[in-house]
């Protein structure tokens, strides 16, 4: 298995396939890089070198107790893309992913990177604050840090019905896909998971992407019930200096794996854009 070791001892995950210009993707919480799948073979066959990797305590990377913070996990992947010595690369990033794509990008990504992208992304904030007077009550992250907390095989199950909008009237509902965000969820710790609910959702992103000079692609579903586009895409691409926005009426947030074939087309018009 390819693995490097961080600074702090951690080992990190990772896949690397393939050769031509490198796209690098960040899976969403509690994930792991076997998320994108359905991005990996796309864009290999593209003739492109893909990248995903298992964020720290994620996936079959360390399951450590400590660094479940976006600026750990930035600089997790500032040590990863240097080892792998990327230039000119694209990050792509899900949720939780896209955090950390832009966090990553404002601080590191000068020279090494050419586009970024947020797919259904955390960004730029999700709780409610006194700036953020429309964001989400601390109450709900409190009630997800419950379930993983205490119920995690059980919640993790229930969680994908609304992830992929497998609970909307007419939903056709794969039970592999289910299962497969069951098992990426269930290898990683739970201490990770719990902590990086804090991550994911009490994060500011804003300066972040107000620092991004390259451009930005952000892709949000309308009907996306874990990270609301109205609250997060719509807002983030008007804080980017380039940004363009593609919103989807009624595709949800896990559209990479249920609307592969649009989310792969309009990020391949963007990469070769």
């Amino acid at each position: 298995m390819s693995k490097i070791t961080v600074k702090d001892g951690t080992e990190i995950y990772y896949k690397d396939w393939g050769t031509g210009q490198p796209l690098f993707f960040h899976h969403g919480w509690p994930l792991s890089g076997d998320d994108w799948d359905a991005q990996m073979m796309f864009f290999l066959n593209k003739g492109f070198r893909v990248i995903a990797h298992d964020r720290r305590g994620h996936g079959r990377s360390s399951q450590t107790a400590e660094g479940h913070d976006m600026d750990t996990y930035a600089a997790d992947v500032a040590e990863l893309t240097a080892a792998l010595d990327l230039k000119d690369a694209v990050h792509i990033g899900h949720s939780t992913g896209g955090g950390e794509v832009i966090r990553y990008v404002a601080k590191y990504g000068k020279g090494r990177v050419a586009k970024a992208v947020l797919i259904s992304a955390v960004t730029p904030l999700m709780v409610q604050t006194e700036n953020n007077p429309e964001g989400i009550p601390l109450s709900v992250f409190d009630e997800i840090r419950e379930g993983t907390a205490t119920n995690r095989p059980q919640y993790f199950q229930d969680f994908t019905l609304p992830f992929y909008g497998y609970n909307r009237e007419g939903a056709k509902v794969s039970q592999g896909v289910r299962d497969n965000w069951w098992r990426q969820g269930m290898m990683g710790g739970i201490k990770a998971h719990y902590d990086c609910i804090k991550a994911f959702s009490e994060t500011d992103f804003t300066e972040d992407l107000k620092s991004v000079e390259v451009p930005v692609l952000v892709l949000h579903g309308e009907d996306d019930q874990i990270v609301p586009f109205e609250l997060t895409g719509a807002k983030a691409v008007k804080l980017v200096k380039d940004g363009k926005l593609i919103s989807y009426p009624g595709f949800p947030h896990g559209m990479p794996t249920t609307e592969a074939a649009t989310i792969n087309a309009d990020l391949l018009a963007f990469i070769q854009g």
